[in-house]
């Protein structure tokens, strides 16, 4: 069972969660402008490391809120979570 822990509830089972993939992705300002290739790489292309990777996950079954989470890809160990766009825990060594 993988714990998440959320900012405002506390550690809650992942169950609780739904993806939203890598954190840190923001809109594009005028994406009017952008080109096919420039939107299909804003929509499909995402990191995919072996290691420390910081997500986004929603809280559905809580406080319905989103959260950025600092999870090992390799093990599912989670370092720590905060509001999106606030400041992760260091990767653990």
């Amino acid at each position: 069972m993988l714990l998440i822990p959320c900012p405002w509830c506390g550690p809650r089972d992942e169950a609780e969660f739904r993806y939203g993939g890598q954190a840190g992705i923001g809109y594009p300002a005028d994406p009017a402008a952008l080109s096919d290739a420039a939107w299909a790489e804003y929509l499909f292309f995402r990191d995919n490391p072996s290691g420390w990777f910081a997500e986004r996950w929603f809280h559905t079954a809580g406080c319905r809120r989103w959260c950025d989470a600092l999870r090992n890809t390799e093990d599912n160990a989670i370092a720590g979570a905060c509001p999106p766009g606030g400041t992760l825990p260091e990767v653990p060594r």
